[in-house]
Parts: C-alpha cells; sequence; structure tokens
C-alpha cells in the first residue's frame, strides 16, 4: 500500500492541487498558498520515490488490478525516477520566483497561471511514469494543453503567435505519434512498453514495425527540438514572460528525449547500426544548427532558446554511441540542462528587470551593481559551456569518453566545437550585460541600485536563480551520486528484465 501511494503521490498532488486552485478562482494569493505547499510535497514525494527506487528497482502499480498487457500500468524506474525529481524540483521554486508581481503579473494570475502548471506537471509526471505508449499519447496532449494556456496567458500578440506555431507544430507531431501507436498495435498487438520489448526482442521483428519506430523518432524529434523539426522553438521559447519560459525551456523538450530513450532503447533492439548513423547525424546537425542560429542572435532569450536545440544533440548523441557509458552520459546531461537551462531563463527575468531589456546590446553594467547574481549566472553559463568541472563538463567528458571508445570520432570533434562555440556566445552574453557600460543611463530600470537593495525589491526571483545555482555546484563538485544513478538509470534501459518481470509478473524468455 505504501509503495503504491509512493508512486501515484507525484501524479495526485497536482492534479488535486490544480482542482483547488480553480475552486478558487480569482484568488490568486490563495492559489499561492495551494501552489506552494502541493509542490513542495510533490517534491518531497519524487525524492522519496527516488530512494525507494534506488533501494528496490522498478516499482509498478496495475490500475484496477488488471494485469499487464491489459490494464494500465505504471512504472517508475531510476531514469522516470530521476525525471520526475527534477521536474518537481523546477515546479516548486518556480513557486518563489512567481511570487513577485514583476516576474508573473496578478493578471496572469487571475486567469489560470496556477492551475495551468499544475496541469501540465500533471501532465508530464504522468509521462514518467507510463508503461503503456497510448497513455503516453494521452499525458503528452494533457501536457501541451497546460504550456498552451501557459505560453499564451497575457494575450500579447508576440505570444499568441509563438503559441499558435507552438500548438501547430505539436498537433503535427501527435498525429505522427498516434499514426505510429497504431502501426505498431497493428503488428505487434500491445501498447504496453514490456511487452513490446519482449515481443520486438523475442525473435525477428517485423519490418513495419521499424515504420512504427521512424513515425516516434519524427514525433519525438518534433517534441525535443531535433534538427531540422526545431524552427518552432526559437519562435516560442521567448515570448512568454521569464518564469515561464524558464519551467517550460527546462522540461518539454526533455520529455521529448525521455521518450525517444524509452522508445528506441528499451522497446526496440538498439544495435541497429542504420539507427545508430541516423541518431549520430541528427545529434552532429542539431549541435551544430542550434548554435548557428545562436551566434546570430542579439536577444538573450533568443540566444537561450537556439542553445535548447544546440544542446539536445549532446543527448541524442548518447543514443547514437548506445554503450551503457554513453546512455549514462546523456542522462546525466539531461538533468544538468533541466537545471541549467531553466535557471539561465530564470536569470533573464532579472536582467530584464535591472536593464529593461533582454537585449545584448541595450543593457550592461549588472556586474558592478550585481555581484552575487552574476557570479550564479558566470557558474551556469560555463556548466553550459563545459568548463571543468561544472556539471556540462561531467556530462560531456562521459560522452566523449564514450565515443572515442567506439571509434565515433567525428561526433566526438562535432560536440567538442560546439562547446567552444558555446563558450563564445555565453562570453558575447557575459560581455553584452554584464560588463559592457550601460549605454542609457536615462531609464529609470538602468540606474545603479545596490544588490542589497535589488534583491529586497526581487527577493523571490533571487531567492529562485541562487538556490539553482548552487544545486549545480553542488552537482559539479560531488557529481558521484547523480552519475551513479545516471548510470543505473542506462543500465535498467539496456538490461530489460527487472522492468519488464515487475511489469508482466515473469522474467522474459528472450531468444
Amino acid at each position: 500500500m505504501l509503495d503504491t501511494l509512493t508512486i501515484l503521490t507525484p501524479l495526485l498532488l497536482p492534479l488535486l492541487a490544480g482542482l483547488l486552485c480553480i475552486t478558487a478562482w480569482k484568488k490568486p494569493d490563495i492559489q499561492q498558498v495551494i501552489y506552494l505547499f502541493s509542490t513542495l510535497l510533490t517534491f518531497s514525494a519524487t525524492l522519496w520515490l527516488l530512494f525507494r527506487v534506488d533501494e528496490v528497482g522498478v516499482m509498478t502499480y496495475q490500475a484496477g488490478n488488471w494485469k499487464a498487457p491489459f490494464g494500465i500500468s505504471l512504472a517508475v524506474d531510476m531514469l522516470g525516477a530521476l525525471m520526475l525529481t527534477a521536474s518537481a524540483l523546477l515546479s516548486f521554486v518556480l513557486y518563489f520566483f512567481a511570487r513577485s508581481h514583476q516576474a508573473i503579473s496578478k493578471a496572469r494570475k487571475l486567469f489560470g497561471f496556477y492551475p495551468a502548471v499544475l496541469l501540465m506537471s500533471f501532465g508530464i509526471h504522468g509521462a514518467f511514469i507510463t508503461g503503456d505508449l497510448f497513455n503516453l499519447y494521452v499525458w503528452f496532449e494533457v501536457m501541451v494543453i497546460g504550456s498552451f494556456v501557459l505560453l499564451t496567458l497575457g494575450s500579447e500578440a508576440r505570444q499568441l503567435e509563438g503559441a499558435v506555431k507552438y500548438v501547430t507544430i505539436n498537433f503535427i507531431a501527435s498525429s505522427l505519434f498516434l499514426t505510429a501507436i497504431g502501426i505498431m498495435y497493428g503488428v505487434e498487438g500491445s501498447t504496453n512498453m514490456a511487452d513490446l520489448s519482449v515481443k520486438l526482442h523475442d525473435g525477428e521483428v517485423n519490418p513495419l514495425a521499424y515504420i512504427g519506430l521512424l513515425f516516434f523518432i519524427i514525433s519525438f524529434g518534433i517534441k525535443a527540438a531535433l534538427f531540422p523539426l526545431y524552427f518552432w522553438l526559437p519562435a516560442s521559447y521567448h515570448t512568454p514572460p521569464a518564469g515561464v519560459s524558464a519551467i517550460i525551456a527546462g522540461l518539454l523538450t526533455k520529455v521529448g528525449i525521455y521518450a525517444m530513450f524509452r522508445v528506441s532503447i528499451f522497446i526496440f533492439p538498439a544495435n541497429d547500426p542504420a539507427l545508430s548513423k541516423l541518431f549520430l547525424i541528427l545529434a552532429g546537425s542539431t549541435m551544430l544548427v542550434g548554435m548557428m542560429g545562436a551566434i546570430a542572435q542579439t536577444d538573450y532569450r533568443r540566444v537561450l532558446s537556439y542553445m535548447i536545440v544546440s544542446h539536445m544533440g549532446y543527448m541524442v548523441m548518447g543514443l547514437g554511441i548506445g554503450s551503457k557509458m554513453a546512455i549514462t552520459g546523456a542522462i546525466f546531461y539531461i538533468l544538468h540542462s533541466i537545471i541549467v537551462k531553466a535557471n539561465l531563463f530564470f536569470m533573464g527575468g532579472i536582467i530584464n528587470q535591472h536593464s529593461g531589456s533582454f537585449s545584448l546590446k541595450g543593457g550592461g553594467g549588472i556586474y558592478r551593481q550585481l555581484p552575487v547574481f552574476s557570479v550564479g549566472f558566470f557558474i551556469c553559463a560555463m556548466s553550459l559551456a563545459g568548463i571543468p568541472p561544472l556539471t556540462g563538463f561531467w556530462g560531456k567528458y562521459v560522452l566523449a569518453q564514450a565515443g572515442l571508445i567506439s571509434g565515433n570520432y567525428i561526433i566526438v570533434g562535432i560536440s567538442l566545437a560546439t562547446g567552444l562555440l558555446t563558450l563564445l556566445v555565453m562570453n558575447k552574453v557575459w560581455l553584452g550585460i554584464f560588463l559592457k557600460n550601460p549605454e542609457d543611463r536615462a531609464n529609470e530600470a538602468i540606474k545603479p541600485v545596490s544588490e542589497r537593495k535589488f534583491a529586497g525589491q526581487h527577493k523571490g526571483m533571487y531567492i529562485t536563480v541562487l538556490a539553482l545555482s548552487l544545486i549545480v555546484v553542488m552537482m559539479s563538485f560531488l557529481p558521484e551520486q547523480v552519475i551513479q544513478w545516471s548510470s543505473q538509470a542506462a543500465e535498467s534501459l539496456i538490461n530489460r528484465d527487472l522492468y519488464i518481470e515487475k511489469v508482466l509478473g515473469s522474467a522474459p524468455k528472450i531468444k
């Protein structure tokens, strides 16, 4: 019973809290309290779930006691537990950022900000817990509904334009996803992940199943913003307020890459040379094209949006190499990216409050006035570039080592070049926003102000970015535990026996 509650709590808490927030419509102060306690409890529950999975392995729940593969299966392995914990952490720290009306306006809070975030979290957590492809599709749709509401809150023209692009491309991706599920059900007669894994590894794979896999890759590639399907992301992510951009940028593309890992490694045989080559091409192209886009931008949020695209390539690189070491490095890099990218978007809100602009040309002087904040930014920026011993370095190091061992020298070279280009781009941001003298002191927003006074005015925003910066430092200097968990997650994807036995009730019989 306790284990059942442990699995269901990360799902039930956001749902119940969202419903309670709706009952307190037009009362944002009450919604704020509900959001705080629900996200704190959810984060605590996901931490407990993580430690339980570390202790006992895969945890499962069969809804209504219907045995798999006929019922609705929920299953949490180490990969799912890590993703749940990272998601719950971001939802929790968002509370402090959103407390400031400068970060999230009162009008947005009046029209459903907190219920929308909780609905999106409900969908994200469901995607990480489900053991069934069709239910994964359902959770994706719940997530998209919540994120679409967040993107449109405020009804500014640029927001609506970005949201229309976002929902249109996600509609196409969802259609392809549903088509792939239909093909798999037609070929194998099941949508349960454990059951499909047994059938597709047990003997020869029907060629139609690979057509289904291709549709999965295209669908998840759109959601993860991989080349050449990335164009919607830079057009959407820079339009909402910084707090909304942060949680969406930190999580949504990672759900797509999570699904790609689950399908491409766990369900299908992962040693197909053609599939590995395809992933390596996608990885290299995504890294380079995204970085070229980032170099050309002069708006802070658009720079970060293209950085998201570029650095998705590192995660797909792990899929292409396919070894346990490579997948470990990719999973570690996913966790690093969730925290660092979200924090950089959060920091964009503070930059805008200080200088009145997101432009690399219109601000300046932040380092002299906000030195503590600037140090936090510098840590995250250098981590993104992969400077040792920060978190980005550890993920890239493990991936590069796996690539060299496997003889994939080209993708290793591209990944190192992307790291250098990232350093150049973040140096441009550092010089333009933090070190350069402000060009316009007439604007009240950029008049000299002490950090103590500024932090007092934007306390919640400061708490958020400094807390996430501290987590980055802890992961950087004490990475062993996270690397160990990432290795366990990679092991659970490659060696599927325990997952299958827990879900289906018997060990797989692989020929």
